[in-house]
């Protein structure tokens, strides 16, 4: 994730740092389940206050562009119906399990398509 924000813009920065991670979402860049960084960790690195960075995000959250998870982050939410953000909250899930088993990237995606197959004859 690459966030620049000019000082000099005219938009505050708050809304700098909403419409980069928007834009970055919608165009793939960040994908998602995508978890950014905690909001001390951002205002930080780009040198903001921290309540600038929790202010982008809660106007992030509010568009349903981020997700908050408690204790697993903040994270890139699923665009689209009902039924397509379920899939990628799934997706997400077998994914982290997948990894924690130490399954590779290969092994993980045959394992999809033999149980797709099976479900769809």
């Amino acid at each position: 994730m690459t966030l620049r924000i000019q000082i000099d813009d005219g938009a505050p920065p708050y809304e700098q740092v909403r419409a980069q991670i928007s834009e970055q979402a919608r165009s793939g860049a960040l994908p998602v389940g995508y978890r950014l960084p905690t909001v001390r960790g951002l205002a930080e690195t780009l040198g903001l206050a921290a309540n600038t960075v929790a202010k982008a995000y809660r106007a992030l959250e509010a568009d349903g562009v981020i997700e908050t998870r408690g204790r697993n982050g903040t994270v890139i939410a699923a665009a689209g119906p009902a039924a397509v953000r379920e899939a990628a909250a799934a997706a997400q899930v077998y994914a982290e399990r997948v990894r924690r088993l130490g399954l590779g990237e290969e092994e993980a995606l045959a394992a999809v398509r033999d149980a797709l197959r099976a479900a769809y004859g």
